[in-house]
């Protein structure tokens, strides 16, 4: 066998191996996308296919079809380390950074846990809290906020999107929502929904009438949207289950402020609901923490942005931003 048909032996031994090592991470990382789940199966069996021809020698193949089905597979080889790289950033997205300049305080002083003039971050047994430094909270989607904006304090995902999309639709954001005093409409509303919304710098959280809340909102040209609800009035009534282990992350109401609460570490969901009634929260809604959709950064107060899950889906549409 010469030297050039022996590396390219091996080039698609550790293309197959890699497909095989992408397909399984895919699942280690919780992206429950059919789109994602074909691509990496196409890539695992073409991958296969090209390898078992290669070995059974591919000087052998009489048909003409099967040749150029032969020749496309091993070309597919070239996707195989993009698609590596990008299930294994969906997967380290799902372990929360570390952050040096937290308050640490326990679970039990959440007494404790309380804004101060700018943005401030505890660190408790079990999550990091923050309250970003505002003076009011908006709802943006189509453009990713950009970190160069100095005005914003933090910027997470908010709604669910009913569809993987790349393109923008507005109807595609589940749940009445309102951006800036704009109220729209939502096909897509669940009775396990309640809303948060942002106007004349003051939150609310609203579980009976969340439409009303939201379109109340926009009549003061403020901003809101709807999420599962965890905890109303410090009790849990969410309606959903969660059964995967992953960080979390919730908007919420604490000692009477506004404050995003995210897991330390991976946990199951169950433990994250006791977790958040043990800390006294008054109210939260849930915030999508799968890989991508949990991209966020705040502003240290420094000025510079910290990035806390960086991987920038492109079908990721909508952003909840806290501005100073």
């Amino acid at each position: 066998m010469s030297k050039k048909k022996t590396i390219f032996g091996v080039w698609l031994m550790l293309m197959a191996l890699t497909s095989l090592t992408a397909y399984t991470m895919y699942f280690v990382a919780q992206m429950r996308f059919s789109i994602l789940l074909y691509s990496y199966s196409a890539l695992v069996i073409t991958q296969l296919f090209s390898l078992t021809v290669f070995l059974l020698g591919s000087e052998k193949i009489q048909h003409k079809v099967v040749k150029i089905i032969y020749r496309l597979c091993c070309l597919a080889s070239i996707a195989v380390i993009p698609a590596f790289l990008f299930i294994f950033m969906g997967l380290i997205s799902q372990y929360h950074v570390d952050i040096n300049e937290a308050i640490v305080v326990s679970d039990s002083d959440y007494k404790l846990i309380v804004p101060s003039n700018e943005t401030t971050i505890y660190k408790t047994d079990t999550f990091y809290v923050f309250f970003p430094e505002y003076s009011h909270v908006d709802l943006e989607y189509g453009i990713r906020p950009k970190k160069s904006d100095k005005s914003i304090t933090w910027c997470s995902g908010a709604a669910f999107q009913h569809a993987i999309q790349l393109g923008f639709s507005d109807e595609n954001i589940e749940g009445y929502h309102a951006s800036k005093g704009v109220f729209s409409d939502s096909p897509y509303v669940k009775d396990s929904y309640g809303a948060v919304t942002f106007s004349d710098g003051n939150f609310k959280f609203e579980f009976d009438d969340p439409k009303g809340a939201i379109k109340e909102a926009a009549s003061r040209g403020g901003s809101g949207f709807m999420q599962y609800r965890i905890l109303k009035d410090g009790e849990l009534v969410n309606g959903f289950n969660m059964p995967r282990v992953r960080s979390y992350r919730v908007i919420a109401e604490l000692n009477g402020n506004l404050c995003i609460i995210d897991s330390i570490e991976m946990m199951h969901f169950d433990d994250f609901l006791i977790k958040l009634k043990e800390l006294n929260v008054e109210n939260a809604l849930y915030m999508d923490m799968g890989a991508g959709w949990n991209y966020s950064w705040y502003r240290k107060t420094t000025g510079t942005p910290k990035t806390l899950f960086g991987l920038k889906v492109p079908w990721s549409h909508n952003w909840v931003v806290f501005r100073k």
